[in-house]
């Protein structure tokens, strides 16, 4: 009996007390939010900030990013070096403390920066934990030194190398193939976030070189118009309502503000907000004090003007339809809500931004009359297409209530009540749903069909989408409504399941889908919500054997796994999901314990609106040119 309460018990011997990288390489997530490509192309950018904050700091002009040929990463920059003489504390090289030595570092107000982005100093030595090997150069004060670390260990002491002039800091990684789940830097996703940053940064010079076999090629960043090139760069698939994009800076002592704005015919706002660089994803009060000043400005011109109509005012909404724009803030001591630096919560900000942005924008408006009436006039056409769609929604409400509440005639609901056990899956035709709904399982999974492709909404106002009935239909059964007045608590299904046919019409109505979901229901991807459900491409009989496979890979290996295997082959390829049968269809697709689903997330909001403007929206040659530029990656069958 007391064996067994030895076993349960719980005391001091129990509790594990991790010291400097044992935690880092036991929790990496926490420090660089995943082991996945995610955290792994951050150890890039937790570098290349450091060389963000030298050129921030006024000293340093050219940053250098390159892939090497074994997957491992150089980042070199022309700054002041980081410093080699002895900690007073530590009493060893500044660089050592810098790379092996958490929460070290020049940014907690010792005067070495006065503006930065990284504020936890974690960063290099984070990258060096979670790296098999990191080589550090540098070169200061007329002296090349070099260091090495390993997996946060110091494996070869500062040494003087050499002589150099020139003063800078190079640093080469190799990541851990323990930690991360893969060790291959994706291009792409670097290429977006250096750009990012050149932009941000405006006159610094970032090249990213890749040298891999198979994979050369190199660019170089370097925008002295800064956020104007950047608002330029985000609306260059887009029709403009203002030609020249509205810019100022602000500097009062130790905080600085920049803006940049430019209205288009589209239908949907981006706003971007940067505090010391870093991506506030959430927001925070710059962007508060940003959002109140325009509608403000714009409802007291229009006023002024006589655009608008004695007591008619135009919303946040209204002013906001088809407006890129970037707030960027920068300060001594920003203040984050939350672990990963999403909000910003100095509550000074608000004021500040909302101040400037009042002055400089009113003078904008008042010395631009022309592209001032043009603005106002696609803001009062937003505000009465935002009036036809309040009436569309309340007369969807009205029919509801009519109706009894009525769920659509389609769908085919569970029974479970709570959300989070229930899903609801979205099928292409009557034909599919058949399936669906006999091999479903009914008391947690819901099955809505879909008839044809439903309405682009990329090119549609609110009040011409609401009269699609196929959409209406997914409003009403999502019962969380769209739009402002979208509450996430009222969602009736904790997984939206996208279930079309693996071809290029079920690829179309699967883009068709997640256009809505982001433009409109965008809390629901942000959430984790969204899921596309991936059929079985293959169907294998041999020797009364079967087995699904669900890519041409997949295919390929099994076929060669069972080639010596006696009897005859038969191989189907699934057209479609109402090739299947009900039972196939829950066997492959549809039961929780077998099936294969891809969760859809957004990580990065100026990627997501690039793409959709380009692939959804009314301007030929950008579609073109992607579609020429990534056909060689296209894998469903014409």
């Amino acid at each position: 009996m007391s064996s067994k309460v030895n076993k349960n018990e719980y005391g001091a011997d129990q509790i594990q007390v991790l010291e400097g990288f044992e935690a880092v390489r036991k929790r990496p997530g926490m420090y660089i939010g995943s082991t996945g490509p995610r955290g792994l192309h951050h150890l890039v950018y937790e570098i290349v900030d450091n060389s963000i904050d030298e050129a921030l700091a006024g000293f340093c002009r050219k940053i250098k990013v390159s892939i090497n040929e074994d997957n491992s990463i150089t980042v070199i920059d022309d700054g002041r070096g980081m410093p080699v003489d002895e900690h007073p504390k530590m009493k060893i090289p500044a660089v050592e403390v810098i790379h092996t030595v958490l929460h070290a570092g020049g940014k907690f107000g010792g005067g070495g920066y006065k503006v930065s982005g990284g504020l936890h100093g974690v960063g290099a030595s984070v990258v060096n934990a979670l790296s098999t090997k990191m080589i550090v150069e540098i070169s200061r004060g007329g002296k090349l030194y070099d260091i090495e670390f390993s997996r946060g260990k110091t494996t070869k002491k500062l040494n003087e190398i050499g002589e150099k002039k020139a003063t800078g800091s190079k640093t080469r990684f190799w990541p851990d193939p323990e930690i991360f789940e893969e060790t291959e830097y994706d291009y792409a996703t670097l290429q977006h976030r250096l750009r990012e940053m050149a932009f941000l940064t405006k006159g610094i010079e970032i090249t990213l070189e890749d040298k891999r076999p198979g994979e050369k090629k190199k660019e170089v960043f370097h925008y002295e118009g800064g956020l104007k090139e950047f608002v330029r760069h985000l609306n260059s698939n887009k029709d403009k309502v203002n030609e020249s994009v509205f810019y100022f800076e602000y500097i009062d002592k130790s905080q600085e503000v920049e803006v940049a704005l430019q209205y288009t015919d589209k239908y949907n706002e981006l706003l971007l907000s940067y505090a010391n660089n870093i991506n506030t994803l959430e927001g925070g009060s710059h962007l508060a004090g940003f959002k109140s000043a325009l509608t403000k400005v714009m409802n007291d011109y229009a006023k002024k003007n006589n655009i608008v109509k004695e007591g008619e005012s135009l919303s946040g909404e209204d002013v906001r339809e088809g407006l890129t724009a970037i707030v960027s803030v920068k300060m001594t001591h920003p203040q984050f809500e939350g672990q990963t630096k999403a909000k910003l919560g100095n509550t000074e900000m608000r004021g500040f931004v909302e101040t400037a942005t009042s002055q400089e924008l009113l003078a904008f408006l008042q010395e631009n009359p022309k592209e001032a009436n043009a603005i106002l006039n696609k803001c009062l056409s937003a505000s009465r297409a935002r009036e036809a769609a309040r009436k569309a929604r309340a007369l969807v409400r009205r029919q509801s209530a009519l109706q009894g509440l009525s769920l659509p005639g389609k769908l085919a609901d569970c029974s479970e009540k709570d959300p989070a056990l229930s899903e609801i899956f979205l099928v292409e035709g009557d034909s599919a749903g058949g399936s669906a709904k006999q091999g479903r399982d009914r008391k947690r999974q819901a099955v809505l069909p879909l008839r044809g492709k439903i309405l682009n909404v990329e090119k549609a106002r609110q009040d011409k989408m609401l009269n699609s009935d196929e959409i209406k239909n997914m409003i009403t059964a999502f019962g969380c409504g769209i739009g402002s007045e979208f509450d996430i608590s009222k969602l009736r299904y904790h997984k939206i399941i996208i279930m079309t046919d693996a071809d290029v019409d079920g690829a179309h109505i699967r883009t068709l889908l997640l256009t809505f979901f982001y433009r409109y229901m965008s809390p629901l991807i942000e959430g984790g919500y969204v899921y596309a459900a991936q059929p079985p491409l293959f169907r294998v009989q041999k020797n009364k054997k079967s087995w699904y496979t669900y890519s041409d890979r997949e295919q390929e290996k099994l076929l060669k796994e069972i080639e010596d295997m006696p009897g005859k082959l038969e191989i189907q390829r699934y057209k479609g999901l109402g090739e299947m049968d009900f039972n196939q269809l829950w066997d492959t697709t549809m039961d929780y314990t077998k099936r294969t689903m891809v969760q859809i997330t957004v990580e990065d909001a100026t990627a997501a609106d690039e793409i959709f403007t380009t692939l959804m929206g009314d301007k030929v040659p950008p579609r073109k040119k992607f579609i020429e530029e990534n056909a060689k990656y296209a894998t469903l069958d014409v």
